[in-house]
């Protein structure tokens, strides 16, 4: 399964490729309660094709729609939904949100498509890139960019997108807890991939929408599995899982590295670590053990939620001590 942006990138190319004109639509800016953030992404093309979501279905009939009635003939055009101060559109959202979207008409050739391979290399993980969108004209440059600015800046003549990694859950090993993880992690976009080299663990288990790779995760891990935006999470109580990924995970640029145990099983892994694999200080403080937010979790899908409840605080730049 791959996130749903890196999947409508890819659709947009093949449009592109195939000759066809695509409408391409990006989520600026949302205001109260709107289910899809900023930077979000949609595809549609003159045949009324489209993939990808913009309000989780609030709003995708009234744009495809008007798509469809020709209304969005200029290089670029920004639509605001929700309030009604937008005099082209009336849709309210359901949930009392509004958003804006910015929506780049691309025809089909040569420029476009080297755009695209570039958004798809991003969404990769390959590189991040700065894309500035000029209004009302519609150019697009594109610029390698490794800052973490914010994913969206909008200014009177331009908009600024930030392109970066589709957000991976790396899963190492399975087990019952890590199957919550896979479904919870596919709930909120990520792209989920599972590595379990064991034959018998995975007799019988159905992950629909999860890439299931029957490797040992140590090894995708040093064969370039992780980027910036992944999550490494080892669930399985088996060290030989557990600990080697572990050993990989702190060599990457993950942003977040977390192992399931108890405290005191913790502590004794962090002694293994540091005797067997030579792991220093810094390494080991960027594994979260035991994982996750101290919810009170007894179950695996408690736990599940809270590995990702920690994953989702991390990401958004909250500390613990601000809960």
């Amino acid at each position: 399964m791959q996130h749903l942006d890196l999947q409508v990138i890819r659709q947009a190319l093949q449009w592109s490729c195939n000759g066809q004109r695509v409408w391409l639509c990006t989520v600026l800016a949302t205001y109260g309660s709107a289910p899809r953030a900023p930077g979000a992404l949609l595809a549609v093309n003159a045949s009324g094709q489209w993939l990808g979501s913009l309000s989780g279905g609030c709003v995708e009939d009234d744009f495809l729609e008007r798509v469809a009635l020709g209304e969005f003939p200029e290089p670029v055009a920004i639509v605001r939904y929700g309030d009604g101060r937008d005099a082209r559109s009336s849709i309210r959202l359901p949930c009392g949100g509004v958003l804006e979207v910015l929506v780049e008409n691309l025809a089909a050739g040569c420029a476009v498509q080297a755009h695209l391979r570039a958004l798809e290399s991003a969404l990769l993980g390959q590189r991040r890139v700065l894309r500035e969108v000029r209004l009302p004209e519609g150019t697009r440059q594109l610029a390698d960019d490794p800052s973490l600015g914010p994913r969206v800046e909008r200014q009177s003549d331009r908009v600024r997108l930030r392109v970066g990694a589709a957000q991976r859950l790396l899963l190492a090993g399975y087990s019952s807890v890590a199957h919550y993880c896979a479904e919870f992690g596919k709930g909120m976009g990520f792209e989920v991939i599972l590595c379990e080299p064991r034959d018998e663990v995975l007799d019988g288990v159905q992950l629909d929408g999860i890439e299931v790779r029957r490797e040992l995760p140590s090894e995708f891990i040093a064969n370039g599995g992780c980027h910036a935006d992944t999550a490494v999470v080892a669930l399985t109580h088996d060290p030989k899982i557990d600990d080697l990924a572990m050993l990989e995970a702190v060599r990457t640029d993950a942003f977040y590295i977390g192992v399931m145990g108890s405290k005191a099983t913790s502590d004794k892994r962090r002694e293994r670590l540091q005797r067997i694999g030579g792991l220093g200080g810094e390494q080991l403080a960027r594994i979260h053990a035991p994982i996750g937010l101290n919810l009170g979790s007894k179950t695996p899908a408690e736990i599940a939620l809270a590995v990702l409840a920690d994953i989702l605080r991390l990401r958004n730049g909250i500390g613990r001590t601000a809960l």
